[in-house]
């Protein structure tokens, strides 16, 4: 999700969807004078008694909690008030577009052409977010961006679940009339648009429990089984991707098994996403595959584009491409898959406390770390953030204030998906006796 620089990254994206939008329709020319686009509050807009600018302003004069998501993840504390999870804080932005004019219908003209960017956009897309945050030297290469531009990049608005979505606003006379007079501004033609939702998760540490190992002999609960019975589709589909000795995540090197229908064919690829990569990874099954089951190897080794620094950990979805002689190409549907760091070293380990109590640990792990994953290392059931890292690693820092003497599992989690601390290759499963570390 995004972090406290998302609302400001909304107002920086769509000034640049008004900006690009009105240089591809050559508003200028129209007009005949050159359109400047502001986000600044009405009142700070520099007008004269016998004139306005030739300017559009994007003001952000509202922000309230969204319905759907307010209720998310709550309760977040346990009953000793300490905090479990970062339920977000999720925002409805409602934003006031206001045209201004030096002469006749050029207002109208230029709310005309706003009008209509943000009624064929009405998502704001990932690419778009991203294009539009990239810092890029100022036309001339006359210095440096301000700072807060220089900062929007880090919002991680463009990894946020939800896409931000625009919907125009209708204001009656009332609400106009008491927005321009709390502005103390003189009215000028506008309209209100609303941008929904920004999710703004915040990065304090939580407590998570250990994994459970087994569950008791009491415990009934149902496991959903297929209906043997069920007509299979005439078309490709994925029922179902297991990672091996049922662990809840894959890890690099593992052989995934995939269930499905239809899944034969001339030429058979598997196709992983996930969000921080520009293009799909494909990958060809496991020779033996059949209609219904399909391995795949996710590799292991530093060759060519299949390198581990290129499988980042986090949530991937599946999907396979299936090609027959003479028919057209068809993909099945998308599944979800985790893919878990893997702890390769913990140092030092006894790790001694200094005098304030503080423990720093380093971590080396697979697949590298990159800078905007959010990464932390759970000592038990207690979370510690990693110190920042300003490139793609494989070593991480994690400093430990008031760490508590002994023995603790330890799992490493990256964008939500833990390491595998529970050995289940045996029965009953156990935990893996080399991811801890002792603290003296």
């Amino acid at each position: 999700m995004s972090n406290a620089l998302a609302i400001a990254a909304v107002t920086a994206v769509l000034k640049d969807l008004l900006d690009n939008g009105l240089i591809d329709r050559n508003v200028s020319s129209t007009i005949g004078a050159p359109v400047t686009i502001s986000a600044l509050p009405p009142d700070r807009v520099k007008t004269t008694d016998n004139s306005d600018p030739t300017q559009l302003n994007l003001f952000l004069y509202h922000v309230a909690p969204n319905q759907g998501w307010r209720n998310v993840g709550l309760p977040s504390r346990n009953g000793r008030g300490e905090r479990l999870s970062n339920p977000p804080l999720a925002l409805d932005l409602f934003y006031l577009l206001t045209a201004y004019g030096k002469q006749d219908f050029e207002a109208e003209i230029l709310l005309g052409y706003a009008m209509q960017l943000l009624h064929e956009t009405p998502v704001l897309t990932r690419d778009a977010i991203r294009r539009s945050l990239v810092p890029t030297s100022p036309v001339g290469g006359g210095g440096l961006l301000p700072p807060p531009l220089n900062a929007l990049p880090a919002s991680e608005l463009a990894e946020q679940v939800e896409l931000i979505k625009l919907t125009l606003q209708p204001t009656n006379t009332e609400e106009t009339s008491k927005l321009w007079s709390a502005i103390q501004s003189n009215y000028r033609p506008s309209v209100a648009y609303q941008a929904s939702v920004v999710l703004v998760e915040s990065t304090r540490p939580a407590r998570s429990p250990l994994p459970v190992l087994t569950r008791g002999s009491d415990d009934r609960a149902p496991v959903a089984e297929p209906d043997p019975t069920a007509p299979a589709p005439p078309f490709p589909i994925l029922l179902a991707v297991t990672p091996p000795n049922r662990q809840p995540s894959a890890r690099l090197g593992d052989l995934l098994e995939i269930s499905g229908h239809n899944l034969d064919g001339d030429s058979v690829t598997v196709r992983f996403t996930h969000p921080l990569l520009t293009a799909p990874i494909s990958l060809t099954p496991q020779p033996g595959g059949t209609a219904t089951d399909l391995t795949v190897k996710i590799p292991d080794v530093a060759d060519d584009s299949q390198a581990p620094a290129n499988w980042p950990a986090g949530f991937y979805t599946l999907a396979a491409t299936i090609s027959q002689a003479g028919q057209p190409e068809q993909t099945t549907n998308e599944l979800a898959l985790a893919l878990a760091p893997t702890i390769l070293t913990i140092t030092p380990d006894p790790a001694a406390r200094d005098n304030n109590g503080r423990v720093t640990l380093t971590v080396t792990c697979k697949p590298q770390v990159r800078p905007e994953q959010r990464t932390s290392l759970f000592l038990n059931d207690r979370e510690v953030p990693a110190q920042p890292h300003p490139s793609t690693t494989d070593t991480l820092t994690f400093r430990v204030d008031a760490a508590s003497p002994g023995q603790h599992r330890v799992r490493l989690r990256v964008d939500g998906v833990d390491s595998l601390l529970v050995d289940r290759s045996v029965t009953p499963p156990v935990f893996d006796p080399s991811q801890s570390v002792t603290i003296t």
